[in-house]
């Protein structure tokens, strides 16, 4: 895959970012820039072309007992047990198909991570968890027991029933969203739930001994200050939990909480950078590490030794990865691919209704995509190195790529250096500064090409 003529991959020096909240970049490119393909390539082709035995498998369920007023996840509220029953009878019939794909190529398949997302995957009964564990094990041939997964649940959905199937199965983490320990926080970020209940969920958790639990937070809800924020933090330490993450709130397009902010959105801005500052610095203080933005991870604990293994082939971060359910996303080197994806409410019941009826054929090709070249590659490797804590070493980049990144990316890299975003450490090590780190959602876009910037812009919100 490397080059050895180095690219002009931008032309123009970068703008200084309007807000230091401009994206979450969790994959690239964002789902907005796919496709719809005609006649789109067979997956038994595509994946001949890929390592199997460093494979992830990510189940998307499209479902939960409530929206959040900050959620534009692709999910459905209040779906029947008709409908969750045919969702997953079709996603067998999926795994059926994707398998049979894999094992074209007459080599041996073998998956090291799986994770269960959402949506609220424990909005399933834990008869619908026990069908969709074995699916995954039966149909896909992943051993649960031998590998690491983790699943979402919300304090509603964390009963001790769909608990007990999960840890049986061998689930390695589960991730609540708790989002505010403060019941007023909790109701202005439009999520209806009681201190109570979280805490019972929690109990449940403890309880199920898994070897990680994480706590989802958000700062920047309407009112919300740093004596405030300290009472979640502070909650949330509380329980001792592996993993802790801290998530900006974001107001967009099609979900249910309005701006309540000032219209500029400097002074929300500027709250929500103190308020991110204020718990990192609690974090740390409370015996955790920053893995990035959001992530912290307890010194010791099950979920730093994780971060360390090795094991998990790097392969992994780039393709491998096998997408099931309605919204999943599949990554193989040259392409990016999935279902439909909308946020509005009636488009995505209309999709998850064309999921359930889609038939064989269709599943064995790639329907929505995005094609990946040796630019946008390079963009993805920057943007999965550089954004983490333990930084990008050049000669990774060089070996890869065949190029230098400072020459490939001249632009960017001035930017981030005049502004203290980065420091090149000795070996090349190039890692965000601690301010860097903490405007990651701005210097993560601008990375993007332009081909999916216009992607993006030209995506009609639905």
């Amino acid at each position: 895959m490397a080059n050895s003529v180095p690219l002009h991959l931008t032309s123009r020096a970068p703008e200084a970012p309007e807000t230091p909240y401009k994206q979450y970049v969790y994959a690239y490119p964002h789902q907005k820039s796919y496709r719809l393909l005609t006649d789109g390539p067979l997956l038994s082709e595509l994946w001949s072309r890929e390592r199997l035995d460093a494979l992830s498998l990510y189940v998307h369920i499209p479902f939960c007992e409530m929206r959040c007023g900050f959620c534009n996840l692709f999910t459905r509220t209040g779906a029947p047990e008709e409908v969750t029953g045919a969702f997953l009878g079709t996603l067998q019939r999926q795994a059926r198909v994707t398998r049979e794909a894999l094992e074209a190529k007459g080599e041996e398949i073998r998956f090291t991570l799986a994770a269960f997302g959402g949506g609220t995957p424990t909005y399933l009964t834990a008869a619908e968890l026990t069908r969709l564990c074995d699916i995954c094990e039966t149909e896909m041939g992943v051993d649960l027991d031998a590998v690491p997964w983790s699943v979402e649940t919300s304090p509603a959905t964390a009963t001790a029933d769909r608990l007990a199937v999960l840890a049986e199965r061998g689930a390695t983490r589960l991730s609540i969203g708790v989002q505010s320990f403060i019941d007023a926080e909790a109701r202005a970020a439009v999520r209806p739930q009681k201190r109570s209940e979280v805490d019972a969920a929690l109990e449940r958790l403890k309880a199920a001994a898994f070897p990680v639990l994480n706590i989802d937070l958000i700062y920047g809800i309407d009112g919300q200050t740093e004596e405030s924020f300290q009472v979640s933090l502070d909650a949330a330490v509380g329980w001792e939990p592996e993993e802790i993450y801290l998530y900006p709130l974001y107001v967009r397009p099609l979900t249910g909480l309005m701006a309540r902010h000032d219209k500029s959105g400097e002074l929300w801005d500027q709250q929500r950078l103190r308020l991110y500052r204020y718990g990192r610095d609690h974090l740390l203080a409370s015996g955790y590490e920053q893995t990035s933005m959001r992530v912290f991870r307890r010194l010791g604990s099950a979920a730093a030794e994780s971060a360390e293994d090795t094991s998990i082939s790097e392969y992994n971060q780039q393709a491998g990865m096998v997408g099931l359910g309605v919204g999943a996303r599949s990554f193989t080197t040259d392409l990016h691919y999935t279902t439909d994806y909308a946020v509005a409410v009636p488009e995505v019941r209309r999709i998850i209704d064309d999921y359930i009826a889609t038939p064989d054929e269709t599943f064995r090709r790639a329907q929505w995509a995005f094609r990946m070249d040796d630019n946008e590659r390079r963009r993805m490797f920057v943007l999965q190195q550089l954004l983490e804590s333990v930084g990008m070493r050049g000669d990774a980049y060089r070996e890869r790529f065949g190029t230098r990144f400072e020459d490939d990316f001249p632009a960017e890299f001035a930017k981030l250096s005049a502004e203290d975003w980065v420091r090149v450490e000795p070996g090349g090590l190039l890692r965000l500064t601690p301010e860097g780190m903490a405007r990651a959602d701005a210097i993560g876009p601008m990375f993007f090409s332009s081909r999916v910037n216009e992607a993006m812009a030209s995506y009609q919100d639905r």
